[in-house]
């Protein structure tokens, strides 16, 4: 069981950039606020990777979650979840979400 991951959860880059929800599943709630599942993209800002030459982190989404719920047809993304960052491949590291509603 892992925390699930809504619109206010606090996710950042392998390089320290801030990672927001473009698209939350609205449609169910946490806390008061939209879900994210392993549909939703993330827009990366603040990547330390910029100016250096090397393409920073710009997008990422999680690639697992939970193993049973779901929301929209798409499986909830959690605190235990594995994310990506593009163009990279960095993790996506969730760092603080809620903590009253588990998922496995």
């Amino acid at each position: 069981m892992a925390f699930v991951l809504h619109v206010d959860a606090t996710v950042v880059c392998a390089h320290r950039g801030r990672a927001n929800p473009i698209l939350p599943y609205a449609r169910v709630r946490v806390s008061g606020r939209p879900v994210v599942t392993t549909a939703t993209k993330y827009g990366i800002t603040a990547c330390s990777l910029s100016g250096s030459g090397t393409p920073p982190c710009a997008t990422g989404h999680f690639t697992t979650g939970a193993a049973r719920v779901r929301a929209g047809g798409f499986f909830l993304a959690t605190m235990a979840g594995y994310g990506v960052c593009v163009p990279t491949a960095t993790p996506l590291t969730p760092t603080m979400s809620q903590t009253r509603v588990s998922a496995s």
